[in-house]
């Protein structure tokens, strides 16, 4: 059976040992007029200055989380915005991003392409498909299959195939896939394939 094609970047699905996702987040500061919009379920990466930034496909720069929302002083109006997505060069002083950031979040993401049970244990980055939409506020990042290695900066650490019964087929493109952060700000995960 086909998977259904529709990216969402990554959602947390539950904790490390089974337990069910609680909810947790945290918050960090995105500096005022930061010019690339972020999008729910987006990477993000610590920066010097003490925020954060969307991940740069291919860097080797520690992640903090996935990106779930945003608070933020709009400058025209004045008043407190709420959005799951952050709008590029907002000048605002106040911007709060909520971060899922715990190490032992496990998260669904959906591959660029049929993802084989033998690829599982690997570290992978991610691939933007689209930039996101700034209707519903969810990423447009995939896994890239391609990118499958032993490289402990990788982004990400396939872990298992989804249960998601119309995302789960592992011979057809767009297999849904659980992963965990690997190179993550509290530390990298073990080698990826053998």
């Amino acid at each position: 059976m086909a998977n259904k094609d529709a990216s969402f970047g990554l959602k947390p699905v539950k904790q490390m040992g089974g337990a069910p996702y609680s909810g947790g987040q945290s918050r960090y500061r995105i500096a005022s007029s930061y010019g690339t919009a972020i999008y729910q379920g987006d990477l993000v990466m610590q920066v010097t200055g003490g925020g954060v930034e969307i991940h740069a496909v291919g860097g080797t720069v520690p992640l903090v989380g996935v990106f779930n929302g945003c608070q933020y002083t709009d400058p025209t109006t004045g008043e407190q915005v709420y959005r799951n997505y952050y709008p590029a060069s907002t000048a605002a002083s106040d911007i709060i991003a909520f971060i899922i950031d715990d190490p032992n979040t496990v998260f669904e993401i959906q591959a660029d392409e049929a993802f084989p049970v033998a690829d599982l244990l690997g570290n992978f980055d991610t691939i933007k498909t689209n930039s996101g939409s700034t209707d519903t506020g969810i990423s447009g990042d995939e896994l890239d299959v391609s990118t499958g290695a032993t490289t402990a900066t990788l982004p990400l650490k396939a872990i298992d195939i989804s249960e998601d019964p119309n995302n789960s087929d592992v011979s057809a493109s767009n297999t849904n896939v659980y992963v965990v952060i690997q190179n993550h700000i509290m530390g990298q995960k073990g080698a990826g394939l053998a």
